[in-house]
């Protein structure tokens, strides 16, 4: 085995109460992550992480035998992703396996599928930190994004000449789906501090995150019309 899959679920969420065993579609959210992790990756080779017996049991059900319940200074809002992370990577280490990728699945992802996992992992090698995914953003510093100046006067977050959106560099927005990290890397500095990081795009309606009720409206009604 050369990689470790974790999937953060932790049971309390203000966005969306409950969220990662709320029902979406007749699913539980975490469900759309565990299905398509296990299309790629051994069952062993994925961790779910979370403090919430019902997380718990359901990842069991779904085929999945999560390795430890994450403690509780791990499964507040303050709690890092990095430090999540790390939790379960020292975990592993103990006992004799030392991943060469670990693969960070956020459960609030559900248009996130397998053939996404398979080709952030491809774009990966040793040599990066890290492989992020990604959605070209209409939100552009060149165009029409704003930051008040010291007077309180809106001026462009970068300053350009540019008229038509099309024509300044392309942005890019993280959208929380896929992470494939170096271990070493991960152990050595925070995730915002890395540079060999190189992007997988993905379209807009397949990057769609949950963190809030209107999110979840939207892919409440993106799952229902994508039926008929």
């Amino acid at each position: 085995m050369e990689h470790l899959v974790i999937i953060p679920a932790r049971g309390g969420s203000k966005g969306v109460p409950n969220k990662n065993k709320k029902l979406l579609n007749g699913k539980p959210l975490i469900q759309y992550t565990i299905e398509a992790a296990l299309q790629v990756f051994k069952a062993e080779e994925i961790c779910v992480s979370t403090d919430d017996i019902e997380i718990f049991n359901l990842a069991i059900e779904l085929g999945v035998k999560p390795p430890f319940l994450r403690p509780d200074n791990l499964a507040t809002d303050t709690a890092s992703s990095r430090d999540v992370l790390l939790h379960s990577l020292n975990y592993y280490e103990e006992k004799g396996y030392a991943p060469k990728q670990i693969i960070l699945l956020q459960p609030t992802s559900p248009f996130r599928n397998a053939n996404h996992i398979r080709e952030a992992k491809n774009k990966y090698n040793a040599n990066l930190e890290m492989v992020v995914s990604v959605f070209e953003t209409k939100a552009n510093p060149y165009f029409n994004l704003y930051q008040e100046d010291e007077n309180g006067y809106l001026a462009k977050c970068k300053k350009s000449n540019f008229t038509r959106r099309q024509d300044c560099p392309k942005v890019f927005e993280f959208n929380g789906a896929i992470y494939v990290i170096n271990p070493l890397s991960l152990k050595q500095n925070k995730i915002s501090d890395f540079k060999r990081v190189v992007n997988y795009i993905m379209n807009e309606e397949d990057s769609h995150d949950i963190d809030t009720l209107f999110d979840w409206t939207v892919a409440k009604f993106m799952m229902e019309n994508s039926k008929k």
